[in-house]
């Protein structure tokens, strides 16, 4: 048997509600733990809620409920959001459950027992936001790096652990193994922080200023930092020290992070671990941001985006797969309802959609709706190498998802996909079915687009549950058997001959980002042209400069997921930013003669200032540019 897999989420913070990058880090585990599932590995997934500290209180207090009602009101909103993402974990953990807290004070007294905490007074800069001490040389410009705000200036006396103690061990233990921290601009991130040196740990609070907390083992005059408490949410869910789940699955631990809280998993986790005598965890996986008009998610900015919202607006696998597929994990990623529609309508829609109904189209009107039978020879000879793709989908996909890089695990199946609608182009069933000597033939190739849609079935599991079993379905399956395991995956001819398919339907229909609205039907699958605008008279139009123009230079703009930065020759040199990039690379439109609006009013565009459009045309995820088609002198004007 493979080895267990155990995954945890962060376990958030409840001084508000679940946000997009909530959702994001859940979803990313329920990912990661149903990928496990396909390679047959036993999981166990753990996420929950984190319900001590200054911020709780004042939460609490600004809502006029006590600290126990507002944290009881606002997990149960994060519990709730699971179900509604389908999000399957094992266990939601609390950290005002009975049991954590006797985990933690159990943890505490070990190490405070082994001389590992003392007493001291400190004077320090505190951030009521963190909840945390900062240093000199951790503070911007005198402020919180994440809240803006000047700390305070705090004496008091209070319990500290010698994490200083331990800095060398934890730089030898992450250069010794690579993978502790992933990607590794993060372990980087942790060995530059590691080279100043580590202060000591400040891990209580007095009671005259903090009650809401878990009582220190031994002096009940103060409560645990929340870090200290919260961090231990990992061993303790699994019945820290004797419980049969922490045997089995502590020593497999991946934790997902986003990269706010780097530093407290990153050195304060391990450390805690080494000093209480508990190996420490397998893997740190850390995620970026979700942006919003370029700024990272605040409730004080109004950017906030509320999962459940775009959910239902526009069906939970779609969000489960833009989400997965538009950000690669560790990096930041710019979230736009316009750049989530782009995938609905071409990936989903388009690509995978319009498959799924041909086929099943087909299969209906050619074989009454069922799985035809296959002369074996000739479905080897039809195949044109649709197993060998699949199979190379499969360890392309495998190996993003072992790395967590779930986008190419994404961008591997859509590649099949791709090649799974060249080969119903190059086959040409429609034709096949026009000669009875040809109906082998068209058996075959029938049978060879439903097994590609049973691999895909498959490898969409994770990602979009409910499409993949609805696929199934329609294939014949029962999708309660487990036909997402890449063991049955990769067994090409498994779907059996003779057994009749449900009527397709539509997988996703098309959004009308105009409208605000879904749309679907019988055309649904058929290219919605944009209407026509309103006349103009021959006087408006010839105020438009329509020139042709070469382009002698293109590069793409960073940061930018559509722009390229285009200098174009039109008798006078002009600066062109235009998002066109999906469709083609810089080099690809170097020498080409395009056509262009000379006398448009400038624009400043991602920092540069842009003196023209370029004609193009956008039909889903195909761009074409407007081009002409005999060399011209740049700057001919058109009429």
């Amino acid at each position: 048997m493979p080895n267990p897999f155990y995954i945890t989420t962060p376990i958030y913070y409840v001084n508000a509600r679940p946000h997009l990058g909530h959702a994001y880090s859940t979803i990313a585990a329920d990912v990661a733990c149903r990928y496990n599932l396909m390679r047959d590995r036993e999981t166990f997934f753990l996420t929950g809620t984190d319900e001590h500290g200054d911020k709780i209180v004042r939460a609490a207090k600004n809502e006029n409920l006590s600290p126990r009602a507002y944290v009881d009101k606002i997990s149960g909103l994060f519990k709730d959001l699971c179900p509604e993402l389908e999000i399957r974990y094992n266990h939601f953990i609390r950290t005002t459950d009975p049991a954590h807290i006797a985990v933690v004070k159990n943890i505490l007294q070990k190490i405070y027992d082994s001389g590992e905490i003392y007493f001291s007074e400190y004077k320090g800069l505190y951030c009521f936001g963190c909840e945390r001490f900062y240093t000199e040389r951790e503070l911007v410009d005198g402020k919180c790096p994440d809240h803006k705000t000047e700390p305070e200036v705090i004496k008091e006396s209070n319990y500290f652990f010698k994490m200083s103690k331990y800095q060398d061990w934890l730089i030898d233990h992450i250069n010794n193994n690579p993978d502790f921290i992933y990607p590794e601009r993060y372990r980087n991130e942790v060995l530059s922080f590691l080279s100043e040196p580590l202060e000591d740990l400040c891990i209580s609070r007095p009671k005259t200023r903090l009650e809401w907390g878990i009582s220190l083992p031994f002096d009940d005059k103060y409560v645990t930092y929340v870090w200290f408490d919260a961090l231990i949410n990992y061993i303790s869910a699994l019945g820290y020290p004797d419980g049969e789940l922490f045997k089995k699955f502590w020593p497999h631990v991946n934790h997902i992070v986003a990269k706010d809280i780097l530093k407290p998993h990153g050195i304060y986790w391990p450390i805690m671990l080494k000093a209480a005598g508990i190996p420490v965890y397998k893997r740190l996986n850390v995620h970026g941001y979700w942006n919003v008009d370029q700024s990272k998610m605040s409730k004080s900015l109004g950017n906030v985006i509320e999962p459940l919202q775009i959910k239902n607006k526009y069906g939970l696998d779609a969000f489960r797969f833009f989400i997965m597929r538009d950000m690669v994990f560790g990096l930041d990623s710019s979230f736009s309802e316009e750049s989530m529609v782009q995938r609905i309508n071409s990936d989903l829609a388009n690509d995978l959609g319009n498959l799924f109904s041909r086929v099943l189209a087909m299969a209906h009107k050619y074989f009454s709706g069922e799985i035809p039978e296959v002369d074996p020879v000739l479905e080897q000879e039809l195949q044109l190498g649709l197993e060998s793709d699949a199979i190379k989908a499969i360890d392309k996909f495998e190996n993003a998802m072992e790395k967590f890089e779930f986008h190419k695990a994404l961008i591997a199946v859509w590649e099949f996909i791709s090649r799974m609608n060249k080969y119903v182009d190059i086959t040409a069933p429609w034709e096949l079915a026009k000669k009875k000597s040809s109906r082998k033939q068209l058996e075959a190739v029938i049978y060879n687009l439903l097994e590609g849609l049973r691999v895909i079935s498959g490898l969409i599991y994770p990602v979009m549950p409910d499409t993949s079993a609805n696929m199934q379905k329609h294939l014949g399956m029962n999708p309660d058997e487990s036909y997402y395991r890449l063991e049955i995956l990769k067994k090409w001819g498994t779907i059996k001959s003779g057994i009749k398919l449900p009527k397709s339907v539509t997988l996703f229909p098309r959004v009308d980002l105009k409208k605000n609205e879904l749309y679907s039907g019988e055309n649904s699958s058929e290219k919605i042209l944009p209407e026509l605008k309103p006349e103009i008279s021959m006087e408006e139009f010839n105020k438009v400069d329509l020139r042709i123009a070469t382009v002698v230079h293109a590069e793409v703009i960073p940061r930018a997921k559509k722009l390229l930065k285009i200098e174009v020759d039109s008798g006078k040199k002009l600066t062109i930013v235009a998002g066109i990039s999906e469709g083609y690379n810089p080099d690809d439109i170097i020498g080409k003669q395009v056509i262009v609006v000379a006398n448009l009013k400038s624009a400043k565009i991602m920092g540069i200032l842009s003196k023209g459009m370029l004609l193009a045309g956008f039909d889903g995820n195909i761009c074409a540019l407007g081009t002409v088609d005999k060399k011209i002198k740049p700057g001919t004007s058109l009429s």
